[in-house]
């Protein structure tokens, strides 16, 4: 059924949740797991002369932020005895980066988190995973 399982994490509670989904579902189909993390670019609109972080100290600390995302990732999937790779990529927009990725890897499906806003919460706001489902072309699993 689903052998390549893209799970995406932000490092929040609800992701945690489809993290244990996404082992659960690799597990039951003898799949692997592939944990990814976005990380924000560099926001060089914000340039002026005082800087508050330089340019490499802010790549610096989104490396080892998302990494430590895909190390808790790599890390429950291996206890639960599945295999499971860990990636982190730079994207403007994550659900563009999340699609990439799951194409790149030859994912068949993708397991993530949803925080449930609706109405005008979620128009504001936007949500990735509201992006992911319009544009995916393969089946996504939403965990609330």
């Amino acid at each position: 059924m689903y052998k390549r399982i893209l799970v995406p994490t932000d490092g929040s509670d609800i992701t945690a949740k489809a993290i244990d989904t996404a082992i659960q579902l690799a597990r039951l189909c003898g799949g692997e797991l592939f944990a990814l993390s976005v990380k924000e670019p560099f926001p060089y609109s914000a340039i002026s002369e005082m800087q508050p972080v330089p340019p490499q100290e802010f790549y610096d600390a989104q490396e080892r932020i998302a990494a430590a995302r895909v190390k808790a990732a790599v890390d429950a999937a291996t206890a639960a005895g599945v295999r499971c790779q860990g990636h982190t990529v730079e994207a403007l927009h994550p659900w563009e980066a999340i699609l990439d990725h799951a194409s790149t890897q030859g994912c068949d499906v993708i397991v993530m988190a949803s925080h449930g806003r609706r109405g005008v919460a979620a128009m504001l706001l936007g949500s990735e995973t509201q992006r992911v489902l319009l544009h995916s072309k393969l089946p996504v699993l939403v965990v609330r």
